[in-house]
C-alpha cells in the first residue's frame, strides 16, 4: 500500500507540473540542489545557482528515490521521460528516466523544460530504436505526437523507486517538482532524492 501511495504521489506531482505550464495563476517550479534543512513541512534547498529556496511540502508529501539504471532498460514498450536539447528536428537527450510500469502516463507529452536553452521534455512510450552515429535514436510516442530523440553514449539513465522521508536530510541531492503560486510561494507533494549521493539529472 505504501509502495502504491508513493508512486501515486510523485505521479500526481509530475502531472500537476505539466498542467501548470498551461495555467495562468500558477507556473512550474522545479527545484534542483542540495537539502539545507527540513523543518516541519518546510524544505530549504541550496539551489544549483547558490540560492536558498524554500518549498512548502503538503502534509502528505512523499519521498521517491532516484536510482541508477542502464541504457539496456530503454527498449520498445517502456514509458520514459527524457530532457533533450536542440530543435524538434534534432533532439539529443541529456538524461533519461525509465518509469516503472505503474507510472505509465506520468506527465505525458512534449513540452518545454528548463535545463538550458532550446530544452524540452518528452514523456512517452518507446515505439522503436535504431543505431545512430553517436548512440541510439528512439521513436517516442505520446498523446498528440511522436518525436525522434538521439540518446548519446554516456547520458545519465535513472529510474524511480519508493523512498523514505528519512532520506531527505541535509546534504541530500534532490529534484522537487512543484508549482509557484501568484505570491511566489513554491509548493510540492513529492521530493525526488538521489540514492547514495546521486544527483537527479532531470
Amino acid at each position: 500500500m505504501q509502495f502504491q501511495s508513493a508512486f501515486k504521489a510523485v505521479a500526481a506531482a509530475a502531472v500537476l507540473v505539466a498542467m501548470a505550464s498551461a495555467a495562468q495563476a500558477q507556473t512550474p517550479a522545479r527545484v534542483r540542489g542540495v537539502v539545507e534543512s527540513l523543518s516541519g513541512h518546510t524544505l530549504t534547498v541550496k539551489s544549483r545557482d547558490g540560492q536558498d529556496v524554500k518549498v512548502a511540502l503538503s502534509s502528505r508529501w512523499r519521498a521517491v528515490s532516484v536510482v541508477p539504471s542502464t541504457v539496456d532498460a530503454i527498449k520498445p514498450g517502456v514509458f520514459i521521460g527524457t530532457a533533450a536539447m536542440g530543435p524538434d528536428s534534432d533532439l539529443k537527450a541529456v538524461e533519461v528516466v525509465v518509469f516503472p510500469e505503474r507510472m505509465r502516463g506520468t506527465a505525458e507529452g512534449h513540452y518545454g523544460w528548463d535545463l538550458g536553452a532550446a530544452n524540452s521534455m518528452t514523456n512517452g512510450n518507446v515505439d522503436g530504436e535504431v543505431a545512430a552515429a553517436d548512440g541510439r535514436q528512439l521513436t517516442v510516442s505520446y498523446k498528440g505526437g511522436t518525436s525522434k530523440i538521439t540518446v548519446p553514449a554516456g547520458v545519465p539513465v535513472v529510474t524511480l523507486v519508493p523512498g523514505r522521508r528519512s532520506l531527505v536530510v541535509p546534504g541530500a541531492q534532490v529534484f522537487v517538482p512543484g508549482q509557484r503560486g501568484a505570491d511566489g510561494t513554491i509548493s510540492a507533494a513529492a521530493v525526488l532524492v538521489g540514492k547514495d549521493g546521486l544527483k537527479p539529472p532531470m
